[in-house]
Order: C-alpha cells, then sequence, then structure tokens
C-alpha cells in the first residue's frame, strides 16, 4: 500500500452520517427481511457514509447489514440514494462474474433503516488488514487490473453520471462537468476551505473538458476502490470486491485514480497490465493523463468537502485533509500547463 492507502487504513472512520441502530431494531430488519433472528452483532469500523454491522443469526449464517445515512440527513449531492446505487451494481456485476458477495435484500425507505441492504459475509479479509510481501501486492493489483476490465465491460447505461443523484449527462463531457459542478456547490454549502478559488477550478475542468469527448460510450465505474473495499483469501487472491455507492457511468479511466491515491498511475504498475491481459483498453495517452488529473481533482475535492456533513474526527482526518490538498494542488497545477 501507498502511504494514502496506510493512512486511510489507519483512520478511525466514524462519522455523523452513520446512522445508530439498537440490536433490537437491527433484529426487527433482518427478521422481517429474511425470516431468521439476529443471535449478535458487531458494528464494522470501516466505511465512510454508511453504518455497517456483521450479524450471526440464528441459523448459524453470517450476514452483513448495511444501512444508509437517515433519510432527512444533509450529505453531498452525488450521494442521493447511495444504497440504490449500490444495489444496481450488485444486479448487473454478480450477471456478469465479477466476485462480490451475495446481495440477500434490499429494501429503500424502510421506515426503521431507510434504505439498506443485507449481504453475505465474506471469508478473507480486506487488503489494507493483511500483510502482503512486495510480490504478493503486484499479483493483487494484475488480479484487480482484470477485474476492473469486467467491470468495464458491463453493458448497461445509455446516460453518463450518476442516475440516482440526478447527475447525468446526454455525454461524458456534460455529466463530468454537471458532477464537479454539485461538489462545488457543496463546497460552498459547507463553507470548505480550498487550495484555489472555486472560479479557478472550474476554470481549469472547463479548459481541459476537451479531452472528455474521447469517451464515446459510458463504463460502469466503481470509482473507490482502495484497498479496504478488496478482501482477500487467506492464499493472497481476491475474494471480493465490496462497497459500490460511489459508481457511476464514466470514463474506465476513472478507476486507476483511487488505486493510485495520492500518487501517479505509471506505464508499468501491474494493475494496467492485468486490465490489458482481461481486455481492457488503456494507454497513458496526453488525453488519458489530462483526464487522470480532472478525476483527481474531482475526488480530491469530495475528500475535502465531505467532512462538512460527515465531521470526522479531526485527530485522524488532519492527515487525509492535508494529503488530499497537496494532492489537489499538483492536479490542478498539471491541469494549468
Amino acid at each position: 500500500m501507498d502511504a494514502g492507502e496506510d493512512l486511510k487504513a489507519s483512520l478511525k472512520l466514524d462519522s455523523k452520517t452513520k446512522r445508530r441502530l439498537s440490536l433490537a431494531q437491527l433484529d426487527a430488519l433482518v427478521l422481517n427481511a429474511l425470516g431468521v433472528s439476529v443471535v449478535d452483532a458487531e458494528e464494522l469500523p470501516d466505511g465512510f457514509a454508511n453504518a455497517v454491522w456483521l450479524a450471526r443469526l440464528d441459523d448459524d449464517r453470517r450476514v452483513v447489514v448495511k444501512v444508509g445515512p437517515p433519510p432527512d440527513l444533509e450529505l453531498l449531492t452525488y450521494e442521493h440514494d447511495l444504497l440504490r446505487t449500490e444495489a444496481m451494481v450488485y444486479h448487473l456485476a454478480e450477471r456478469a462474474g465479477l466476485p462480490l458477495p451475495r446481495l440477500l435484500y434490499a429494501a429503500f425507505d424502510d421506515p426503521v433503516g431507510g434504505d439498506f441492504l443485507i449481504m453475505s459475509a465474506l471469508g478473507g479479509t480486506p487488503w489494507n488488514r493483511t500483510r502482503v510481501e512486495p510480490a504478493e501486492e503486484r499479483a493483487i493489483r494484475f488480479e484487480l487490473g482484470g477485474l476492473l476490465a469486467r467491470l468495464h465491460a458491463i453493458p448497461g447505461s445509455s446516460v453518463y453520471g450518476y442516475p440516482y443523484a440526478g447527475l447525468t449527462g446526454r455525454n461524458w463531457r456534460e455529466a463530468f462537468l454537471v458532477m464537479a459542478g454539485a461538489v462545488l456547490d457543496d463546497a460552498v454549502r459547507y463553507d470548505t476551505s480550498l487550495p484555489a478559488s472555486l472560479l479557478d477550478i472550474m476554470r481549469l475542468l472547463h479548459r481541459n473538458a476537451s479531452v472528455l469527448e474521447d469517451v464515446a460510450m459510458p463504463s460502469l465505474i466503481h470509482f473507490d476502490l482502495w484497498p479496504g473495499n478488496v478482501f482477500l483469501t487467506p492464499d493472497r487472491r481476491i475474494e471480493a470486491v465490496i462497497d459500490h455507492e460511489r459508481a457511476f457511468w464514466g470514463d474506465p479511466v476513472a478507476d486507476f485514480v483511487v488505486p493510485t491515491i495520492f500518487g501517479e498511475l505509471t506505464d508499468d504498475d501491474p494493475i494496467l497490465a492485468g486490465y490489458r491481459e482481461a481486455g481492457g483498453r488503456l494507454e497513458l495517452t496526453p488525453s488519458a493523463k489530462v483526464r487522470l488529473n480532472l478525476y483527481r481533482t474531482y475526488l480530491y475535492l469530495i475528500l475535502l468537502v465531505e467532512d462538512g456533513p460527515r465531521q470526522y474526527p479531526e485527530e485522524g482526518y488532519a492527515r487525509i485533509r492535508t494529503l488530499s490538498v497537496e494532492s489537489l494542488q499538483r492536479a490542478l497545477a498539471f491541469l494549468d500547463v
């Protein structure tokens, strides 16, 4: 893992958006959904927006219950109906044979839990909590690249962007500028301190937006594939990828930003070799490099602005903020050449 991934792994991911449920409320959700009771449950520490429990049922199954924020809570604009996006990805990706937990139940607008999902529990451990040797890490990145190629080949939307959040466009250029504009609007709403003015950031996004016209069709983009969302088997193979709530329809290049968070994508990265071997087409052309920095700008803006509604503990978030500011400055400098 690079420094950014290690930092994110160690952060206590508590936030004001996590819904608090008692064991009795959790039991009521599961009983109504699956017809079995919860024997015991523990809240899992990972995750930023949603509350997640690992529950043992009275039929000896282990399931994961993921509950969205309270319906009346303010979020970033793109975060509306996050779990509906995730359920969509489960249905599409399962048909494509991607390694995922099984989605056992999805409920929306439940009077107790709002939106929630119940999934099969995994047997492995997250990559960020597993000690791996350098050779094993290269193999994992190679395998992850192959999974990304399969994800991007899933046929689906004729619309670009976030359909459930209403941030869409007729083409990728239009959709991305709508998405970026929404997070900048959120920066105003939450009075977020940024290392450049909103006008300068939007000017650079629009000035470089012509490269987005190189994207001819929408691909399904995960956009959150950091090691905490990749589960490994004991022999260091990928068991499953999780947490699809940030997914959108757009440019495959965007999915290489989070696996290289706070760093750079190089042509010798095993993730690119695995992607190409599995049929994915991506060369680090001048257009692709500009697009990478557009998407890095978008990601680092999210990491800075989301502290507004989530109110992370300062002792953990301070270093994330510093890295995000520094990385955003580098991306903007690239776009300003």
